[in-house]
């Protein structure tokens, strides 16, 4: 309006502050706002175009980076300091404690002075202001002890310039000119007035003529303050403007050059913490770098459209009272309101949330969890609980969260599953306790069986056990028989040996020792074999003496999708959107209940008599409902892990502040306590039901069989060839005889020398050797000796 006033007169052209070098001032607050992670903004402002202009851009600013303009604060330009108050009183009275403060340097100084008096310049309160205050830090040359104590703790901006000797050249003869202050005002305007010139200079070497004329349309208007008619219009002003934008120079300010949509190229600006009697410069911003603590003409100098959070970074601030830790922002508003919170009203498992007889109150687990939080803020939090619902059903709490996002309710508290489709209405607390949805079938007691201790092993495992028995006895015979007395003996008495050693192994019991290498190898294979074997049937058979058997074939959440029969489910829940849309399941196949005794009759009567084969619902609910009734239990594992929270409206600091104290609860054992109180139940308990135990399959122990069976062989194998080759080394006139007589010799001379005892036949090659080394002796001499091997050999075979 003033600049319009003064272009009435035969002024040519203003220079002033340009609108770009704002918007990028604005666009640069949004960003310090975003790094810090703040949500609300109250935004104080002079109530003219300069100041409303400035607040949308901020708006949209911070719109765009998930934060918000929680309140409004305009103030009249003519405004007395007891208006400034009462606009800050209500300032005080709000939610949020970030300030921006967008207005001109006097007005802004008496906003300061008037919030020190209010107590708003105190630790918790956060202040940035825009170029104002940093213009009236570098215009004064010396500022009262009371202007600066105003300001302590005050974010502010100012238009970067770089430091070069034409700078300091130009800020020298400055001061022996004046003793006004140098700010980048000064600056800009100086570099403005060398690039008009440059522009003329440009404009008049194409042939460029100053002339003006009246243009008609505004000829006819009247305004009440405005003379429209006395405006001239540059006629070639087109082209001086082509020409002004086509410069580019080196200034005080450092490069001058601009873009296509006739901003600054380069912009950049500091950022500045007032601390103590001076400033302290805490980072940069550019369009090339965002918010950093490198000076920006040391950085890329190319415009990147948007920088990551993670890679901008700022210096420590000391803030209002002094403090260097970063303000929570927001306080809960003291303007005498309670916060809305809607409660649902269940008609069941009122354990977790129920209201009280003859009462508004609410009560429960979930209202004890809710209030205990609250006691651990940090400031006091004034609420009501509303009541949802109309007692008759269990009313839809997905619904009840979408009134938090209509604004009908503050926050909602009860037992509120956090799911996908709630959090795009709501913010959640941290779970104060979980919960999945499981499956419960009705189940009965196993009947005792005379023959029970047979069905740990399937007929084929007992039927293989026992012939791996009877052959490993029969093997260690084998390897035995040779060596070892105790395998010895009439043929009887080796059978009833063999049978005794081979099942007394299932115990460790057997008496007899075993001697040679290859028997100790195999009995020690099958020692561990028939240890796994014991162990795996003792806890198989402790398992079925113990266990109860499923009225249904149903064992979980596939075989109950398989079976097509009906199932039941919580009324005014996300079960059924969950089983129809997740699952696939058949809408027609779930049927709601809302209490538990109806949980129980559905179970009871079973799908063939208008009941259903299982109830899916969420754990919590299911372990206070099997809690009292013994004769249900979950199957098969939970297919979903949800939990509970309180939900509050988006981008709400409570919702952070309460998962905290959730969290100091749950560690304090508060949580548990309030738990235990509400939700402990000893009649019945799901935990630890069991259901039929299957058979132990020959599969599961077939490696064992082949392991124990190849080394049986083995030995077997080798062995047989040690008697091979002692045979052929003790009878070696026998292995060259040919003919169909003495191969039938031949035959049963090697069994009974496979039958005969290792020692006799030591004893018999002894005597053969002994023979071809004594040709030369005497007949007398050997027939005595003779003699001598026979007496021996005798009392040998007899033993």
């Amino acid at each position: 309006m003033e600049a319009l006033q003064v272009m009435e007169t035969e002024t040519v052209a203003l220079i002033g502050p340009q609108s770009s070098v704002i918007a990028h001032m604005i666009s640069q607050v949004a960003n310090i706002i975003k790094y810090y992670e703040w949500k609300k903004v109250t935004a104080i402002y002079i109530d003219d175009d300069h100041g409303r202009n400035g607040i949308i851009s901020l708006g949209d600013q911070l719109a765009s980076r998930g934060s918000q303009i929680s309140h409004k604060a305009p103030i009249k330009p003519l405004a007395t300091r007891t208006d400034i108050s009462d606009v800050l009183v209500k300032v005080a009275l709000m939610e949020s404690r970030i300030l921006v403060v967008h207005t001109y340097a006097d007005r802004g100084l008496d906003i300061l002075e008037v919030a020190k008096h209010l107590g708003m310049l105190d630790s918790g309160y956060v202040w940035i202001a825009t170029n104002w205050l940093s213009t009236v830090i570098d215009t004064s040359t010396s500022l009262s002890l009371k202007t600066i104590d105003v300001m302590q703790g005050f974010i502010t901006l100012k238009a970067y310039t770089k430091d070069s000797n034409l700078t300091r050249k130009f800020a020298s003869e400055w001061k022996n000119l004046t003793t006004f202050g140098l700010n980048t005002y000064c600056l800009y305007a100086y570099d403005t007035v060398w690039l008009l010139a440059r522009a003329l200079d440009t404009f008049f070497d194409k042939g460029g003529n100053i002339s003006f004329s009246k243009d008609p349309k505004l000829q006819g208007l009247r305004g009440e303050i405005l003379n429209y008619g006395s405006l001239s219009v540059f006629n070639e002003g087109d082209l001086l403007l082509h020409d002004i934008l086509d410069v580019k120079m080196e200034g005080l300010t450092g490069l001058i050059e601009f873009t296509s949509d006739r901003n600054l190229a380069f912009p950049a600006f500091e950022v500045i913490n007032v601390v103590g009697t001076g400033v302290r410069r805490i980072g940069y911003w550019s369009n090339s770098s965002g918010l950093s603590t490198i000076r920006p003409d040391k950085v890329n100098t190319k415009p990147s459209g948007h920088q990551s959070s993670s890679s901008e970074l700022l210096h420590a601030v000391i803030w209002p009272g002094l403090t260097v830790q970063k303000p929570r922002g927001w306080v809960f508003p003291d303007n005498g309101k309670q916060m809305k919170i809607g409660v649902p009203h269940r008609v069941s498992f009122q354990e977790f949330v129920g209201e009280a007889r003859h009462s508004d109150s609410f009560k429960g687990y979930c209202i004890d969890v809710f209030t205990s939080a609250t006691k651990l803020l940090p400031y006091a939090l004034p609420y009501k609980f509303l009541s949802y619902g109309d007692g008759v059903r269990n009313p839809s709490n997905t619904k009840l969260v979408n009134l938090i996002h209509d604004g009908v309710y503050d926050a909602v508290v009860g037992d509120i599953v956090i799911t996908t489709n709630r959090t795009r209405l709501a913010d959640f607390t941290q779970p104060f306790i979980e919960s999945g949805l499981v499956v419960v079938v009705p189940i009965r007691r196993s009947s005792s069986s005379t023959w029970a201790f047979l069905r740990p092993f399937s007929p084929l495992m007992w039927t293989v056990s026992g012939i791996f028995f009877l052959v490993v006895g029969a093997v260690v015979w084998i390897l035995e028989h040779r060596v070892n007395d105790e395998f010895r003996g009439p043929p009887r008495k080796q059978f009833v040996t063999v049978l005794w050693f081979s099942f007394s192994t299932l115990f460790s019991s057997h008496r007899e020792n075993t001697l040679s290498t290859l028997g100790r190898m195999v009995v020690l294979l099958w020692l561990f074999v028939v240890l796994i074997i014991n162990s795996s049937y003792t806890a198989s058979l402790t398992s079925i003496l113990t266990v109860q058997k499923l009225s249904t074939p149903i064992t979980g959440i596939e075989s109950l999708i398989q079976s097509r029969e009906p199932i039941g489910y919580q009324e005014n829940t996300f079960v059924n959107d969950y089983l129809v849309g997740e699952l696939g399941i058949q809408a027609s196949r779930l049927i709601p209940f809302s209490l538990p005794e109806e949980y129980e009759k559905a179970l009871i009567d079973g799908p063939h008599n208008g009941g259903v084969a299982a109830i899916v619902d969420q754990r919590s609910y299911i372990e206070l409902f099997l809690s009292t009734r013994c004769e249900f239990s979950i199957v098969g594992q939970e297919f979903t892990k949800t939990g509970w929270g309180f939900a509050f409206p988006r981008d709400s600091p409570l919702a952070a502040d309460m998962s905290t104290a959730i969290l100091e609860l749950s560690e304090n054992g508060e949580l548990q306590r309030i738990h235990d109180k509400w939700l402990m139940r000893s009649a019945c308990s799901s935990q630890g039901t069991k259901f039929e135990v299957e058979q132990l399959e020959l599969t599961s122990f077939k490696g064992l069989f082949i392991i124990c069976g190849i080394v049986c062989l083995l030995a077997l194998i080798i062995y047989f060839a040690q008697i091979i080759y002692q045979f052929i080394k003790h009878y070696p006139t026998l292995s060259e005889s040919t003919g169909r007589s003495l191969k039938s010799g031949r035959l049963q001379t090697f069994i009974s020398f496979v039958d005969e005892r290792k020692e006799t036949v030591t004893t018999h090659s002894k005597r053969k050797h002994f023979e071809g080394s004594s040709s030369g002796m005497n007949a007398d001499d050997e027939s005595i000796y003779s003699n001598k091997i026979s007496r021996r050999d005798s009392s040998l075979n007899s033993s």
